[in-house]
């Protein structure tokens, strides 16, 4: 049962205290206020689920590192991407007794990503009554650092080397210089999936609602097919890819024009395309190409969503844009008013 967040960023963390309260959710602000709960003011806990929005804003302050004896289940959960990977593992410490443990961490400039072997060898063997490990870590290295090739083979070995033969790996190349990994277990149990390139693994997510797909090569009509198939739920998608889309797996319909299938996102109601390519526009507007039943908000570069629509006169855009009742665009502009006959609703 999901429990309501509070964040507890104007509060003073000293206020907070209780001697009986043995389950608690929470949101908080930095990784100090984490800690500030753990600090012998919450003795009784055992179930502790914290949501945290910034680990790397944590301060020098020196906390109480007595062990949590009493803590079986801890979840710790934040979704952008931090650099302080070490209080990870110095946290997970103190909980010799934890047999359930969920981690769902973004870990950025390190000059290693975190595998298997780095699972087994910072976290597990200081847990050794774990029972169930739910998570998905995703690294952010520069890979001018690294002295070998990224291998999604070699990552899921080490995965399966420390039993974890239910979990999955990708390798995304964002840049020329930049690479993301990431490890989780499976099924994926999250809502949230802020990195997935070209290359994923042939399953479907059944719980993710929000969606970024990144990559330093232009995505075809067949990615879009399988992230309609993979993400039956999903209801935000970012698109960030400045490369034009690739063609190669357009077929030829009778009378020679290229012709593609079309794919129906059931549940999308909101695209942020700000960081993407026209083609790609065209590719979620083109009624031809994709059916958006319930897109109710579109964020764009108004100079490609004029070209996309053909001056927003263009039939074959009209429907997907019908239930819009939110336009963002990212640049100021002389004249608004000749794009409102085209989303009603706005």
């Amino acid at each position: 049962m999901l429990c309501p967040g509070l964040s507890l960023c104007d509060l003073p963390s000293p206020t907070f205290y209780s001697s009986n309260l043995t389950q608690l959710c929470i949101m908080v602000e930095t990784f100090d206020d984490c800690l500030y709960l753990l600090d012998g003011r919450l003795k009784q806990l055992t179930i502790f689920n914290v949501t945290v929005y910034s680990i790397d804003s944590s301060s020098t302050i020196v906390h109480n590192t007595d062990m949590l004896p009493n803590l079986n289940c801890f979840s710790l959960k934040s979704y952008f991407q931090f650099q302080q990977y070490e209080q990870i593992p110095l946290l997970l410490r103190r909980m010799p007794y934890l047999k359930h443990l969920t981690l769902y961490l973004c870990i950025k400039d390190r000059n290693r990503i975190i595998d298997g072997t780095c699972v087994q060898n910072d976290i597990l063997v200081h847990i050794p009554q774990l029972h169930s490990l739910t998570f998905y870590v995703s690294s952010y290295i520069d890979i001018r650092d690294l002295s070998h090739d990224l291998s999604r083979e070699h990552i899921q070995q080490t995965l399966i080397n420390i039993g974890q033969q239910n979990a999955a790996t990708t390798v995304n190349y964002l840049s020329m210089y930049t690479a993301e990994c990431s490890i989780f277990s499976l099924p994926f149990a999250f809502d949230y999936l802020p990195c997935l390139g070209n290359i994923f693994p042939n399953i479907v997510f059944n719980y993710v609602t929000y969606l970024l797909v990144e990559d330093n090569d232009g995505f075809k009509h067949e990615f879009f097919v399988r992230i309609a198939r993979s993400f039956p739920l999903l209801k935000y998608l970012r698109i960030f890819n400045i490369e034009p889309q690739v063609l190669a797996d357009m077929k030829l319909s009778s009378d020679h024009s290229q012709s593609y299938s079309m794919i129906e996102y059931p549940h999308l109601t909101s695209l942020d395309m700000s960081h993407g390519h026209q083609d790609y526009l065209e590719q979620f507007l083109n009624e031809t190409k994709a059916y958006v039943p319930c897109l109710t908000e579109l964020k764009a570069l108004y100079p490609r969503l004029k070209i996309v629509t053909n001056n927003f006169t263009r039939e074959e855009t009209r429907r997907n844009c019908a239930k819009v009742k939110q336009l963002i665009f990212f640049e100021q502009l002389d004249n608004v008013q000749d794009y409102y006959h085209y989303f009603p609703l706005l």
